[in-house]
């Protein structure tokens, strides 16, 4: 172990510490460390506490906490209200540095690429920042540049999480609740694609080809051979941040088909195509001089499998037509219920809150109410796939961009007005899936003879058989058998015990102490049966746990 990761484990064990989280080092051995007792605080003050504490231990924790904030059903609204804010603006690395970079990776001088390069950054981050250039064709691009180093921290901090989720799933009921080994595996594969900025360009040219078909939105493009692991060279997009214009501003801006397009080309993503924007907030909005919207930091992007697509489509229709029953019922279809899930108790706050919803007078932010249900199926035991409370979260930051745009915009009727377009999204099948549709009808109705004629054979001669697995058989004999074994050897220690009190009684030339030696036997008898009948009972019952809820040591 490294001194770096001795580094990282104190910080870790403070922070957890800090934030009433110490349960999750139970039997870590940080007792060498010197860890300091902090002043409990409040809950909002905790909060923010938190995202303070993250921000300061560098980048990969602020990514993890941008991940954190979307996981509705596993942390408290004030802690996801908290690490929303989470930016992880630094201190620019200096232009030697940058052009060091740039022409490693380009494998050519600034010169030789650019006929202009900016030396001071438009914005500068943790994991890299940004500058202005025009190529030598004149294409005026802004050039991402990753900073020195930072993979390597994030390798380091990743062992080092990697090793207490490890911990926390093996050794504490909150790790095997919430399972933090799944939560970072998806946290590496979306870290990874963000410290590969040949992904982000596959997704700019991804998200352009899906906004080709709207007018007003725009997806600047990468420029492929000034593109590295390192290095991403793309489109330079003129304009202000949505949440830069104020309402004077929006006078004059016809903003309604602008966020009509907006709206349908993000259900279009999530609902057709598969693929999330997973931070689409007002700040990564760019309205244009002449006047489109911009769609710009897309590093961060999920995948949203067919049945989950379904299953949202299907959500999504219910809770704008305010139908809280199946709203309840597909939501118990799409998670994994815990120990301790109440159906019945979960469907009534479900019913309740799209009722409320639907009751306010205003229109409903489906955005909003999927976090709500996000966060209720966690207080009720039930654990959304993980991609749910990032759709969630992605038409949340939607609804304040539209609202912001236009207040009078209704998402729930953009919904029901493009439920056509939606249900035939979700009926689509590609090429692949109709062939495999086709030979699995082939095979269907090529086996289909063969096996009627032995289902009418086996009935015809009286051997038809159905087998229902109501219940582990084998195991409730075993059980019963157990259980005979254990009376019966109860029955005849007490037996034993009678017959050497009567004993007692009888007068016999062979004593021990004092008392008939029979009896006196018969009584050690009794005693050594009960003692090995205990120490029985407690290793098959130790034996039998650990096979239901095996835990080993420590990795």
């Amino acid at each position: 172990m490294t001194i770096l990761d001795d580094n990282r484990y104190v910080a870790l064990a403070r922070l957890v510490r800090r934030h009433g989280r110490s349960d999750l080092l139970a039997g870590a051995q940080l007792d060498e460390f010197d860890i300091d007792d902090e002043t409990p605080l409040g809950d909002a003050e905790r909060a923010e506490a938190f995202a303070d504490d993250l921000e300061r231990m560098g980048p990969t924790f602020i990514k993890l906490g941008q991940l954190l904030s979307t996981r509705f059903d596993l942390l408290p609204a004030s802690y996801t209200t908290a690490l929303e804010r989470l930016q992880d603006e630094v201190d620019p690395i200096d232009f030697e540095t940058v052009r060091e970079v740039v022409e490693t990776e380009l494998g050519a001088t600034l010169r030789e690429r650019f006929s202009e390069f900016d030396p001071e950054p438009l914005a500068a981050a943790s994991l890299g920042q940004v500058h202005r250039a025009i190529l030598r064709n004149g294409r005026e691009v802004v050039v991402k540049v990753q900073r020195p180093g930072v993979r390597e921290v994030v390798r380091e901090d990743m062992k080092v999480l990697g090793r207490l989720a490890r911990l926390a799933d093996k050794r504490t009921e909150v790790g095997h609740r919430f399972g933090f080994g799944r939560l970072l595996d998806q946290f590496r594969r979306s870290l990874a694609g963000e410290l590969d900025y040949r992904r982000e360009a596959r997704n700019l040219v991804t998200f352009g080809e899906l906004t080709a078909a709207y007018d007003l939105l725009l997806v600047p493009q990468p420029v492929p051979a000034y593109t590295t692991s390192k290095v991403l060279t793309m489109d330079f997009v003129q304009g202000r941040k949505v949440t830069d214009i104020g309402q004077l501003g929006l006078v004059d801006l016809d903003a309604r088909p602008i966020v009509e397009q907006l709206f349908s080309a993000y259900l279009r993503m999530i609902l057709d195509a598969g693929i999330l924007h997973a931070d689409p907030h007002p700040g990564n909005l760019l309205l244009t001089d002449d006047g489109r919207l911009a769609l710009l930091d897309l590093g961060m992007t999920a995948s949203v499998p067919p049945r989950v697509q379904h299953d949202i489509i299907k959500l999504l229709l219910a809770i704008s037509d305010g139908d809280g029953e199946e709203t309840a019922s597909i939501l118990a279809s799409m998670g994994h219920p815990l120990d301790g899930f109440d159906a019945g108790a979960f469907r009534d706050d479900v019913s309740h809150l799209v009722s409320e919803a639907i009751a306010s007078g205003a229109d409903v932010a489906v955005g909003a109410v999927l976090v709500d249900l996000s966060r209720l199926s966690g207080a009720h035991g039930l654990r959304p796939p993980a991609e749910m409370s990032m759709v969630g979260k992605a038409l949340l930051n939607l609804d304040r961009s539209t609202s912001h745009l236009d207040p009078g915009f209704s998402p729930a009727e953009a919904i029901r007005e493009n439920v056509s377009d939606i249900f035939t999204a979700g009926l689509t099948m590609t090429p692949g899936g109709i062939v495999a549709a086709a030979i699995e009808s082939k095979t269907f109705v090529a086996e289909l003879p063969k096996r009627a004629n032995r289902i009418m054979d086996a009935l015809a001669e009286g051997e038809f058989r159905v087998k229902v697995d109501a219940m582990d058989e084998e195991r409730l004999h075993m059980v019963l058998q157990r259980i005979a074994n254990r009376l019966t050897l109860g029955i005849i220690i007490a037996a034993t015990i009678l017959g050497a009190a009567l004993t007692m009684r009888v007068p016999s030339a062979w004593t021990l102490l004092g008392y008939p030696g029979l009896a006196m036997l018969l009584f050690l008898f009794a005693v050594c049966s009960g003692v090995a009948l205990a120490v029985w009972i407690l290793m098959t019952d130790r034996k039998v746990a650990r096979t239901q809820h095996p835990t080993g040591p420590p990795s």
